[in-house]
């Protein structure tokens, strides 16, 4: 009975069009006419084991510095047969800037190595270039951006090469010193030769195990010093607090200036870790709201983003979970507390048929309100003959945001790509055509990655805006960015590593409907001080940089 209500509560949705529906933007998949050729090898394989399901994030970062977004689409490989994990191969794409891009894999020094998982991004060595980190399961690595197109492995001289299960991973400025820090999210202990059986013995009818089957593991949390980093997962506490570890984003969430770190845990309370300062963190999930769900229970979270959906100065965070949970959206109150708005904004119902992993706020209209894109896809390749009305492949889903506290699901008028069936993992934003609406990466398990095109959403205004610093900390991450226009002051981060296994476009963007300037910019850098810049023309590419200004003013390619 309770599904047979949940499909006509879909059903009637579905045929529901609110009036701010009509012409909605079509996303369309482009990745093979512009060659970003990959598909995602996960090595399945008849033991079922854990980490052939979770894979793998991708990411969008301009690593040459010319203003174009480019790809990195993070491969698995295999856990038992060597010979399909050679196949496996890391994928680096260079965005030509006319719609194309180029596979740069071979020349950029980037090797398979381990059965990769997620990636971020961030100039940890202060040179102005942005570097690469991938988590996997095993090994992780570190490679340096020398600027010439090529990286360099420097796993072992920086001292991140940690071998328990990396899932999601974020550079951010933790102690305020001016350099980026890494924080590495683990999933579970998971040994290799020590693998559970799961399923029915009686019909041979195997599936992979419940997280819940295995060991809890903390986060690894590295302090940089000088371009060399220290583990201080145990001196700072964090080692404490163990979790099935899938997704990281860190933001600022009480405002007092310091960088705060939540962590979507699966099947276990989700994390929020309260920046003090001097590297004391204090986990205060529970008291704060986001770690359980309104009916006092775990969710399975996997992707977390954070964002202002309300425009009410204070963050709103959303996690994704399994089918039949409904997915999280959590309201930022006063006093850093969250309130369970997963049912009032409308996202709760249309999602219980599916297993959400990537998920991003985003404004893929341009009309200044934050919607809601979710990447699905079920853990288990044999889903339907355990969970009735199951599927493995699943249909994106997009929300979007009507009245600043209400969300309409609106994939199915969202052109093809939000009406193909895959197995979707990891999602990142970006604009990559640098025409003022954002594109979206899917990545896959098992199949080829997804490079969705924003037909469209430029009808309205934009503004997207770059940030720069003289520190180590060259692109800003963590700065806090508020444009105004009349009574509305829409909030951006600048985040590096968020969602599940991937990364966003480091340039904020703010969609402004029919309005053709910004009133006031505010710019609150990571040093602390802020920056103003009034009456800031719409429809272009603004960089700015700390102590200088304006540097920059490109149009919008349209």
């Amino acid at each position: 009975m309770r599904r047979l209500l949940i499909t006509l509560l879909l059903v009637l949705g579905a045929s529901f069009l609110s009036a701010n529906e009509a012409g909605t933007p079509q996303f369309v998949d482009i990745a093979r006419q512009a060659g970003v050729i990959f598909h995602h090898t996960n090595g399945a394989s008849a033991g079922k084991h854990l980490a052939e399901t979770m894979g793998a994030g991708g990411l969008f970062f301009d690593y040459d510095g010319d203003g174009w977004q480019d790809i990195f689409l993070v491969d698995s490989g295999s856990v038992v047969d060597a010979a399909v994990d050679k196949r496996a191969r890391h994928r680096l794409f260079h965005n030509r800037g006319d719609g194309t891009f180029a596979d740069v894999t071979d020349a950029s020094g980037i090797q398979h190595r381990g059965y990769g998982m997620g990636a971020c991004a961030g100039d940890y060595d202060g040179d102005g270039r942005p570097d690469l980190y991938i988590t996997s399961y095993g090994r992780n690595t570190l490679y340096r951006n020398r600027g010439d197109g090529t990286f360099a492995d420097t796993t072992s001289a920086a001292g991140v090469g940690d071998n328990r299960w990396g899932t999601s991973c974020a550079f951010a400025d933790l102690d305020g010193d001016g350099d980026l820090d890494l924080w590495v999210v683990n999933y579970v202990d998971a040994d290799r030769t020590r693998l559970p059986y799961c399923g029915d013995a009686r019909s041979s009818l195997r599936f992979y195990c419940h997280p819940l089957k295995y060991d809890p593991l903390p986060s690894t949390v590295y302090r940089n010093d000088g371009g060399k980093f220290t583990d201080v997962s145990l001196s700072s506490g964090l080692g404490a607090s163990r979790g099935n570890g899938l997704g990281i984003v860190i933001a600022d969430y009480d405002n007092d200036g310091l960088p705060d770190v939540f962590v979507a845990n699966d099947t276990m309370p989700n994390f929020l870790f309260h920046n003090e300062g001097k590297w004391r963190f204090k986990e205060v999930g529970l008291v704060a709201g986001i770690a359980l769900a309104a009916d006092g229970k775990t969710r399975a979270g996997m992707g977390i983003d954070a964002g202002d959906y309300d425009a009410d100065g204070l963050l709103d965070v959303v996690i994704t979970n399994l089918d039949f949970e409904m997915h999280s959206v959590y309201r930022g109150l006063d006093r850093g507390v969250f309130g369970d708005a997963t049912t009032e904004t409308g996202v709760g119902f249309p999602t219980l048929p599916f297993v959400g992993f990537g998920v991003s706020f985003l404004d893929f209209d341009n009309d200044g309100l934050l919607d809601i894109a979710i990447a699905t896809g079920h853990i288990l390749d044999n889903a339907p003959k355990f969970r009735p009305g199951s599927t493995y492949a699943q249909r994106h889903l997009l929300f979007r945001n009507t009245t600043q506290r209400r969300f309409v699901e609106v994939g199915r008028q969202s052109g093809p790509g939000f009406n193909t069936l895959k197995v979707s993992r990891g999602l990142a934003t970006g604009d990559i055509d640098n025409d003022g609406d954002l594109d979206l990466l899917v990545t896959t398990n098992g199949q080829d990655a997804e490079l969705l095109r924003n037909d469209g959403g430029n009808r309205g205004h934009a503004l997207m805006v770059d940030l720069r610093c003289t520190t180590p900390n060259t692109r800003a991450i963590g700065a806090r960015i508020r444009a105004t226009t009349g009574a509305r002051t829409q909030t951006r981060d600048v985040r590096a590593g968020s969602s599940y296994l991937s990364q966003n476009d480091l340039r904020a963007h703010f969609g402004l409907g029919t309005v053709t300037t910004v009133d006031r910019l505010e710019v609150r850098w990571p040093s602390g001080r802020v920056d103003t810049f009034p009456s800031v023309a719409a429809d272009q590419i603004v960089t700015i940089e700390e102590g200088k200004g304006v540097v920059a003013m490109v149009p919008f390619k349209r």
